[in-house]
């Protein structure tokens, strides 16, 4: 099917969506949940198709972590639908009304914006959190995944489609841009009249390109170099978890911890006893002169890799003086994603979350938290690292804008 006729059967299919009720949207996206862990042999199926093409083109290990699906990773994402669908409905809610001296009762209300248009890498997760998010706000979805998840996202996609027709409602609210080519991504980024907002879901190249060439207006999701600073008064036995946590848990996720800051008070104490934990893991450690000091093993740091996302095995090390000058290093190097302090310090930790630029920051907790699901959305479209319109985790009301309705008697203005 050609582009533009996808593009107007999602587009025609928003004004059906905007008239469901919050039970008929919810039987939707409950039916999918349990199609989807019905049907999760075909999906494990097509999703062998694209891990075996990712092996055979050498796709690292935290990509091919990102991309591959399991039964308990369909279920995972099958909870996460039945978790939105308990959510509340904002659609429809006033938020705000007012009486105006001349008798206009303004009020303004939430609604759905219309069409999103997705564009996702190796991640087939995000099909099914995309179209809980957007049915459930009544927005239609566009949905462009990369060639690396394209049989994923074509099974998954098929079996959320057969379910909305089989309960006589219109599936092209989720359609599914089979091309993967560069032309199409290109096309898509100028849909307008078709596309309401555009959100780009991947690397930093993806996005950059998305924000640099899309005449539809964009959501920018942003790529994740995640510090965790360690305060002269943090607890040291809480900082090795915490930091083995957000670095080696999941390591191809953008809200893993990419860059660790240390205060030089406590680095012969600290980092010895972090290194003997991160060379279990297989990490390897990139720091500054000083902090090589004390990491048997670790290579030389250079400025870039301060600021780099390694999606990888990989962390960065930096010791600073003190606390100004470890804000001021993670606000320079960092991405606006996710920010953590360690301290038994509640001084530090308020100046640590009043001065820092991100849209997540933490006190003695891990930067892995930065996900729609652990923030009790259900699950995210994606993680804004912008400032206007969403910022984090993009749950509902992420997915959603207003207008305003006025009443009147006869009102004239003069």
């Amino acid at each position: 099917m050609e582009l533009l006729e996808l593009a107007e059967l999602t587009r025609q299919s928003k004004f059906a969506l905007g008239k469901m009720t919050t039970d008929e949207k919810n039987k939707v996206i409950n039916a999918v949940a349990d199609a989807l862990e019905k049907n999760s042999a075909d999906i494990i199926k097509a999703n062998e198709i694209d891990m075996a093409a990712g092996a055979n083109k050498l796709m690292s290990a935290g990509l091919l972590d990102r991309l591959k699906l399991t039964e308990d990773r369909i279920k995972g994402i099958a909870d996460g639908l039945r978790q939105v669908a308990l959510l509340d409905d904002p659609i429809g809610k006033v938020s705000d009304e007012f009486i105006r001296p001349n008798g206009l009762k303004i009020q303004k209300r939430i609604v759905p914006i219309g069409v999103v248009g997705v564009i996702y890498e190796a991640r087939p997760n995000v099909t099914a959190d995309v179209f809980s998010l957007c049915y459930k706000t009544g927005n239609a979805v566009l949905l462009k995944g990369g060639s690396d998840a394209i049989e994923s996202n074509k099974a998954i996609v098929k079996v959320i489609r057969e379910t909305i027709k089989a309960l006589g409602y219109n599936e092209n609210a989720c359609t599914l841009i089979e091309d993967t080519s560069r032309q199409s991504t290109k096309e898509m980024m100028r849909l307008n009249g078709y596309i309401d907002v555009l959100i780009p879901r991947g690397g930093a190249g993806l996005i950059k390109s998305v924000v640099e060439n899309a005449s539809v207006p964009v959501i920018e999701t942003g790529s994740g170099n995640c510090h965790i600073y360690v305060d002269k008064d943090a607890d040291l036995d809480m900082a090795v978890e915490v930091i083995d946590n957000a670095k080696t848990q999941r390591i191809g996720v953008c809200n893993a911890c990419e860059s660790l800051v240390v205060h030089e008070d406590i680095i012969a104490q600290f980092l010895p006893k972090l290194n003997d934990r991160l060379m279990e893991r297989g990490v390897r450690v990139k720091a500054d002169d000083r902090s090589r000091v004390f990491m048997k093993d670790s290579e030389e740091a250079f400025d870039s890799d301060f600021a780099m996302e390694y999606l990888d095995l990989i962390i960065s090390v930096k010791t600073v003086n003190d606390i100004d000058e470890a804000i001021s290093h993670i606000n320079k190097n960092n991405t606006g994603h996710s920010e953590s302090i360690i301290t038994n310090d509640t001084e530090a930790a308020e100046k640590f979350l009043n001065e820092i630029d991100a849209a997540c920051v933490y006190v003695n907790a891990s930067t892995r938290f930065t996900d729609g699901f652990e923030f009790g959305f259900g699950a995210e479209i994606g993680i804004s690292t912008q400032k206007l319109h969403a910022r984090g985790p993009m749950g509902l009301m992420a997915l959603t804008s207003y207008k305003y309705t006025i009443y009147g008697n006869g009102q004239i203005r003069k």
